[in-house]
């Protein structure tokens, strides 16, 4: 029982780590506490002590769905607990392994990579490397990526448990566990984290802050008010240009939602985006609802409208959110749109676009919304010549809660990992630009109607993150089982040898 309320006081201490709170030094501590009770503990207690710390975490970490409702954020910390379950037995098996320590960041990795990839494209948020910044171990970011970052999280936590079990005995592992924790803390601060882009020159980035009326939350009550914001907020920047009272962008981005109508379908839309990009004389990046060919779907867009020829490339939401953006399963309930289901009456598409788009004579990375929180959006993208990125999100819905801060946290991550500026445009907050470096450059005070217009760097080249830090996740799925399995069978030889002890 004891180890069980520690462990549940683990995971709420981790949830701690992360935005809003973000303090940074819970984050090993509260790991190393929750490793501390795993080791070599029997198999059902471990899946105990793993579903105690995940409810702690994710109850904490995802309290801002309670907006959605209490059984939707419920419902969900207990679906994502059950892979600390996954996790619980797998470090539990590896402790009795030389070298544990290592195995289980590897194990933790691993389960991280699963989790964010099933069921249903399955949820990235919580990974311990999104918690990295501001912390010397962003400085590894560029070089190993978030699945990287936190292997090395979770491995010194480990660590630390090490040496409290062998505090008593100076020896030379002993040693070497404390050096080896001491460098993965300290080299990234000595290592340079601009060494694999190069400036190959700027752009000038306008991003759109519309904002939402009355409480700032609900998008769909305010929907064309919205779009109308948008509209004048960017003809006042047109006249200002004209007028030499303010630079030329090269163009102006939107936040998703900007119109929650399909753009091509309403003319008074499409009139007033012909107009204001012929006054401003650049394109700008609608985020649109787009009525997708079959009338049951929809798609979420991030659309370039040029001056004069309208719309361009286009990059559609990857990752759309079960139960909110789609219903998985539908046909299961037939025609009937009961309860929550009355709230998604059309279920979004997911989009397959690898390009980046192109903006004139720029390649820009494009995501939307919860896609930053998902490498293979960001990486592909980049990989494939992007010189800067962009975020489009709403969300309106959470204003009130931490939701956008730890997704403003993300955002920063992406920065450092990709070596690129991201410019993030929100309808309501946060937007803003962030530095290569992860450092903020400027932004626009949330809940306000505003226009920040900024000079940015485009690059080229790419980090290692891009490459190691994808390839780090599968290795660390298939390492993980392989370990869990060996640590399996050396925790059956133990209990066979106990009994026959006993028989004995």
């Amino acid at each position: 029982m004891q180890r069980t309320l520690i462990a549940l006081a683990s995971g709420i201490v981790v949830a701690l780590a992360f935005e809003p709170v973000a303090v940074a030094v819970l984050l090993p501590l509260g790991l190393a506490a929750f490793f501390w009770t795993l080791h070599q503990a029997r198999i059902r207690h471990a899946a105990l002590l793993g579903l105690a710390f995940g409810l702690g975490f994710m109850v904490t970490l995802l309290g801002w769905l309670r907006v959605i409702g209490t059984d939707a954020w419920l419902a969900l910390s207990a679906f994502e607990s059950l892979y600390f379950v996954l996790f619980g037995i797998g470090a539990a098996l590896v402790s009795r392994l030389p070298a544990w320590p290592l195995w289980t960041g590897v194990v933790w990795v691993g389960v991280e990579a699963i989790r964010g990839a099933w069921p249903m494209g399955g949820l990235t948020w919580g990974r311990v490397g999104f918690a990295s910044i501001d912390t010397p171990l962003q400085g590894w970011l560029p070089w190993l990526g978030t699945n990287g970052v936190g292997l090395v999280i979770a491995t010194t936590s480990a660590g630390l448990v090490w040496l409290v079990l062998h505090a008593r005995q100076h020896t030379r592992p002993a040693a070497a566990v404390g050096g080896g924790i001491l460098a993965l803390v300290v080299l990234p601060v000595l290592l340079p984290s601009g060494l694999f882009t190069e400036q190959t020159g700027t752009a000038r980035v306008a991003i759109v802050q519309g904002d939402v009326p009355g409480t700032g939350d609900d998008v769909l009550a305010h929907h064309r008010e919205i779009t109308r914001s948008h509209i004048d907020l960017t003809r006042d920047l047109a006249n200002d240009i004209r007028s030499g009272a303010v630079p030329q962008p090269d163009f102006v981005l939107w936040p998703e939602n900007a119109t929650a109508v399909d753009p091509f379908r309403d003319p008074s839309i499409s009139t007033n985006l012909a107009e204001i990009t012929e006054l401003l004389a650049a394109p700008v990046v609608v985020g649109g609802i787009v009525d997708a060919d079959d009338p049951a779907h929809v798609l979420n867009q991030g659309i370039v409208w040029h001056p004069g020829t309208g719309a361009g490339d286009r990059y559609t939401k990857h990752h759309p959110v079960p139960f909110g953006e789609y219903i998985p399963f539908r046909a299961a309930f037939g025609e009937r749109n009961f309860g929550r289901l009355a709230l998604v009456p059309r279920d979004m598409l997911a989009g397959t676009r690898t390009a980046p788009l192109r903006i004139g004579d720029l390649e820009v990375a494009d995501v939307i919304c919860f896609d930053v929180a998902y490498d293979d959006t960001v990486t592909a993208q980049v990989r494939n010549g992007a010189g800067l990125m962009m975020v489009q999100t709403s969300n309106a819905m959470f204003i009130h809660t931490g939701q956008i801060d730890q997704q403003w946290a993300i955002s920063r991550v992406r920065a450092l990992e990709t070596g690129r500026t991201v410019v993030v445009a929100a309808i309501n907050g946060r937007s803003g630009v962030i530095g290569p470096d992860g450092e903020v450059i400027s932004e626009i005070t949330p809940r306000t109607r505003d226009v920040l217009n900024q000079e940015v760097g485009i690059v080229r080249g790419t980090p290692p993150a891009m490459v190691i830090g994808p390839w780090l996740g599968r290795l660390a799925t298939m390492g993980g089982v392989v370990a869990t399995l060996i640590g399996f069978l050396t925790y059956r030889r133990a209990g066979t040898q106990r009994t026959d002890g006993e028989s004995t």
